[in-house]
């Protein structure tokens, strides 16, 4: 079997920027409880690994007691639910990516200059109630092109739309061109709100998965941006399953067990997870290993600043917690006793 695995793939600067709040967190108050309000990525066992070391996730504010500590998901949370926290006292530490939090500041700065705004994005998903809580008088949420004919439009030449960060590009631009074609005055954000790593992984995978016979995307049913990388394989002429991890493998998808295929992740799911699966693959079938780079990805994000303010006043210097996001990297050693053929190709 040949294996190609994309970069970049997996973990996007503010997933693990996210993950590594909580980790702090618990290294600072070990023994402490803890609150994640909504998981802190769409990932299972990002999760899992969490609630195993106690941390409690809560779909309400209400569930997390007075005066105890509390951290925002990485994908944002309403003014609402802000003033909750601050009302019940509690110690409040906003993992949102800051490349959700450009769109938050964007709905305002619209909303201010009265604008109507249109959030092309899914209905149902955190990031959206995040960013339309922002500006709920002067948002509306835009699914598909089927939406545009029920809209309230007081103003057509005050209008703007933004974009949930996780959407594929493709989708998006269907929704956006239908709305530019009913609103030809339509504003545009300054720069496109699909975020780097998603535009990214997808590009990846949009352009290898025409030569291959299957694609495996690593993530979970609830990651947005995993199901966009299914679907644009799919779009691509391959066949594509969504899987959480190697448990999830169904052999019977392999015909000869010598298929070409493309192995990506989320950008919520651990790179552990890959290398589990590419053992299974291999153990059962052989094969190698080709990495494919794309792009390279080398991002950092600071640590938050209640998160600074507390380390500092633990005695720990924040100034040394710079996280940065580089290429995943195929080594033996992932592999343990399964033997590897390992190319690198850059396209």
């Amino acid at each position: 079997m040949r294996l190609i695995l994309p970069n970049p793939r997996g973990f996007c600067a503010g997933v693990r920027m996210a993950i590594d709040v909580v980790d702090q967190t618990l290294d600072l108050f070990p023994g402490r409880p803890l609150y994640v309000f909504h998981e802190i990525v769409h990932n299972k066992h990002v999760v899992g690994r969490f609630i195993g070391r106690g941390v409690n996730f809560v779909d309400s504010i209400e569930e997390v007691p007075e005066g105890q500590i509390v951290i925002f998901s990485a994908h944002g949370v309403s003014p609402a639910v802000r003033q909750q926290a601050k009302d019940r006292r509690l110690t409040a530490i906003d993992a949102t990516c800051p490349l959700v939090t450009k769109v938050h500041n964007e709905a305002i700065r619209y909303a201010r200059q009265g604008y109507q705004i249109l959030l092309v994005g899914h209905r149902d998903h955190q990031e959206v109630a995040g960013t339309a809580g922002e500006a709920p008088d002067a948002t509306q949420v835009v699914e598909s092109p089927d939406d545009i004919p029920n809209l309230r439009i007081i103003d057509p030449a005050r209008l703007v739309y933004l974009t949930q960060t996780t959407l594929s590009t493709d989708d998006a631009a269907i929704i956006i061109d239908a709305l530019k074609e009913a609103f030809p005055a339509i504003r545009q954000p300054p720069s496109s709100d699909i975020c780097y790593a998603t535009t990214n992984r997808q590009h990846a995978v949009r352009q290898i998965a025409p030569d291959c016979d299957l694609v495996l995307v690593i993530g979970s049913k609830n990651s947005s941006n995993s199901v966009r990388l299914t679907e644009i394989a799919a779009t691509a002429g391959a066949t594509a399953r969504l899987i959480d991890d190697s448990s999830e493998i169904d052999f019977d998808w392999f015909k000869t067990g010598n298929e070409t295929v493309l192995l990506t992740a989320g950008a919520s799911a651990p790179e552990d997870l890959v290398s589990t699966v590419c053992r299974a693959l291999l153990t059962r079938f052989g094969g190698t290993i080709e990495q494919r780079d794309i792009f390279e990805e080398d991002i950092e994000f600071a640590t938050p600043h209640a998160l600074r303010k507390l380390m500092t006043a633990e005695g720990i210097d924040p100034q040394t917690r710079r996280l940065r996001v580089t290429t995943p990297v195929i080594t033996q050693e992932a592999y343990g006793a399964v033997p590897l053929t390992i190319s690198a190709r850059k396209d």
